[in-house]
């Protein structure tokens, strides 16, 4: 964990002793003048400031470092703002609080438990991507999935992960005593069956009823729901649904008995809900049971980011053990400038179809790019700076950034991007940036001074 003091003489005295009660409890403490800003930092401020904001926003690496920021004195709530929109991950104020210490360390046990299960085999093998929009979205998933038992609402367009992403809430959930994952897709109910599909049968409730059967809810007891398109159902079942809820009782078709059940209930659609409740096509009363949490999971153009690493897995998935194909850099920059309506589910159908034009054990070239895709990439070939570039400049304005901090954050930004990218080599970075070794080293210099 790191510290940065922004305070007057006067009040170091107290700002000491919290670091000093730290260091007791068993953090480990990072200085200003060891130069690591990695992982965890605490930011202890007497006065809201430029120098506080611009300290907050180049530390916190667009919200991927956790940062606590602790005040001396009253804040406004416009400058709290103005904090958690620079990069701050939380606020907690000095004053009148005895339980600093403890605030202090729940919040870094928090994070250092979500930070190790992002890290964890499973989220690492199945949840590909590294890029801001996907890691915050994963992030705020981890946390909710494993330290609450909230209903989930899961909104996203077509192709974005939804199920995966419900199956990942069922595997975080801590319930000792887990059952099953239930998927059920309300899109393919049918109006005929719909009772019986949520809430089971007995023998001869209706013709072809030979035997009784479980529905969903009996099922998924003990387990967890996953309703896939939720939008789709009519509000009469939703009527019937939002009674389960909040009952956890129910009767079988034909039935006379109440059954209960308990389970942790995940919806996805790629509607707008909310649009659907003003539009009186869904119940609101049942849109508020569901959306305890909603995760709102980004299209693939906004995560450009992830679009190289995802495909290469979808290449180690459909290769053979002994031998993992490798892509040209030209088919990257195919794949990277390509448009994906689909969304992944698009990505890893454009992957199958280089797969299935490739010959030999030798890299994916161009001429594994279907015809039909290269008159496509030849008339519509996109410059870098479209897309993710210009929808970050976007929000940077609407935020009120300037031209010069717009500046300085895109060339911090690619500096970040280079060193990690040539780990840690600032000799390969600085040939990627155009720069000398000798210029990049100054930048950076000068990015921590400031």
């Amino acid at each position: 964990m790191w510290v940065r003091f922004l305070i007057a003489q006067d009040q170091q005295i107290a700002a000491a002793k919290i670091v000093a009660e730290l260091t007791q409890r068993g953090i480990k403490i990072h200085s200003a003048e060891s130069g690591i800003t990695e992982g965890v930092g605490l930011v202890i401020f007497d006065q809201f400031s430029e120098e506080l904001i611009k300290l907050v926003s180049g530390e916190s690496h667009h919200y991927k470092n956790r940062l606590l920021a602790i005040h001396c004195n009253k804040l406004t709530p416009d400058h709290a703002r103005s904090l958690m929109q620079s990069g701050a991950t939380d606020i907690l104020g000095l004053l009148n609080s005895e339980s600093i210490i403890d605030e202090i360390l729940a919040r870094i046990l928090r994070w250092e438990a979500v930070d190790n299960l992002l890290e964890s085999p499973y989220i690492k093998s199945n949840l590909i991507g590294e890029s801001p929009a996907w890691k915050n979205v994963l992030r705020q998933l981890v946390e909710v999935s494993h330290f609450t038992d909230a209903p989930v609402l899961i909104q996203g367009e077509s192709g974005t992960g939804k199920e995966l992403v419900a199956r990942l809430v069922h595997e975080l959930d801590r319930r000792k005593q887990k059952k099953e994952l239930v998927v059920l897709d309300c899109s393919t109910i049918t109006p005929e069956l719909s009772g019986s599909e949520f809430f089971g049968h007995e023998r001869g409730a209706f013709t072809g009823a030979v035997a009784a059967r479980d529905g969903a809810f009996a099922l998924a007891d003990q387990g967890t729901l996953f309703l896939d398109e939720v939008g789709e159902l009519p509000l009469h079942l939703q009527t019937q649904l939002l009674r389960v809820i909040q009952e956890q009782t129910y009767k079988r078709v034909g039935g006379n008995v109440w059954q209960r059940t308990s389970f942790r209930l995940v919806c996805a659609t790629n509607r707008n809900l909310w649009t659907q409740v003003q539009k009186g096509e869904f119940r609101a009363d049942l849109y508020f049971r569901l959306a305890s949490f909603v995760c709102q999971l980004p299209p693939l153009h906004e995560r450009q980011e992830d679009i190289l690493p995802l495909a290469r897995y979808f290449l180690r998935a459909a290769s053979t053990p002994d031998y993992v194909l490798e892509l040209d850099t030209a088919v990257e920059e195919y794949l990277l400038n390509r448009t994906y309506p689909g969304n992944i589910r698009d990505l890893r159908q454009v992957v199958m179809r280089l797969m299935c034009r490739h010959a030999g054990k030798g890299t994916i070239t161009l001429g594994c790019i279907p015809p039909d895709d290269r008159e496509y990439w030849y008339h519509h070939h996109a410059v870098w700076h479209e897309g993710g570039f210009e929808l970050a400049i976007r929000r940077g304005l609407m935020h009120g950034a300037g031209l010069k901090d717009l500046s300085r954050m895109a060339e911090e930004t690619a500096i970040r991007i280079a060193v990690e990218e040539a780990e840690g080599n600032l000799q390969q970075a600085a040939l990627r940036l155009g720069v000398t070794d000798r210029t990049l080293q100054l930048r950076r210099a000068a990015r921590r001074e400031a």
